[in-house]
């Protein structure tokens, strides 16, 4: 599927998993939504779900009753004005790993709708399975979510290698999570693309970056977004400016 119509399509992903992707996808929403957009939020680790869960919404249909056939606005919950949450599945081991079939049933439910946002956010399952590289895929930029952990880097190095390699995306957005300090986010940030550029060639952009904040921790084991519990912290005044790059 090309470009969504009008809608900008944002794909969040991550080599390894842990690092925080959902909960910056849900406050990175949810900072687009104040600031005057319409955004459509999609769960795509559609075995595993847990947009839900840290918006603490109640989900009543997901993306698979999309699949079975529904009509895709029935399956979209709205926490608030203008934020829309395509929920996915947990524990439906065939939701992992989709067909052309399906794929292209999403997609074709997907131009349906989109034209109703200014922005499609699609969470990703973390790694290179075959939904994930298929929502890169239909993705207008790719945002990558690491932390300074050595595993996390080279995870990101080896996700956009496959990228690359098979699927030809050489432009990648990293946003660096629980750093210390923006200068250390930004460090991180410096080092991979020295080598991204070297040997991949590609062109890698930095966003920001997010410092470790404990408001974060307890946003997500009270269920609510860290930038509606805690609006002036850390964590949330850096989504805010990475939401303003957008």
């Amino acid at each position: 599927m090309n470009r969504m119509l009008n809608a900008k399509t944002i794909c969040i992903t991550s080599g390894k998993g842990g690092v925080g992707k959902t909960s910056f996808a849900v406050n990175l929403s949810m900072s687009l939504v104040a600031r005057g957009h319409r955004v459509l939020l999609i769960d795509g680790d559609l075995g595993l779900a847990n947009v839900d869960l840290l918006l603490g919404i109640s989900v009543q249909k997901t993306i698979r009753d999309v699949m079975e056939g529904g009509a895709l606005m029935e399956s979209i919950c709205f926490p608030s004005d203008n934020f829309g949450v395509l929920p996915a599945t947990s524990g439906i081991p065939e939701m992992v790993d989709l067909g052309p079939e399906e794929q292209g049933r999403i997609g074709t439910y997907l131009q349906a709708v989109v034209e109703s946002f200014d922005y499609v956010l699609i969470d990703t399952a973390a790694g290179i399975g075959t939904s994930v590289l298929w929502f890169t895929s239909i993705a207008d930029e790719i945002v990558i979510l690491l932390t300074p952990d050595p595993t996390s880097i080279t995870d990101a190095y080896a996700m956009m290698k496959v990228l690359a390699q098979k699927y030809g995306r050489q432009t990648f957005q990293l946003v660096l999570n629980n750093v210390t300090d923006a200068r250390e986010g930004l460090g991180v940030f410096n080092n991979l693309k020295s080598v991204a550029e070297r040997f991949l060639k590609l062109d890698l952009r930095f966003l920001g970056a997010i410092p470790h904040d404990t408001d974060v921790s307890q946003a997500i084991r009270e269920q609510i977004p860290f930038l509606e519990r805690t609006p002036d912290g850390e964590a949330a005044r850096a989504v805010q400016e990475i939401a303003e790059q957008f």
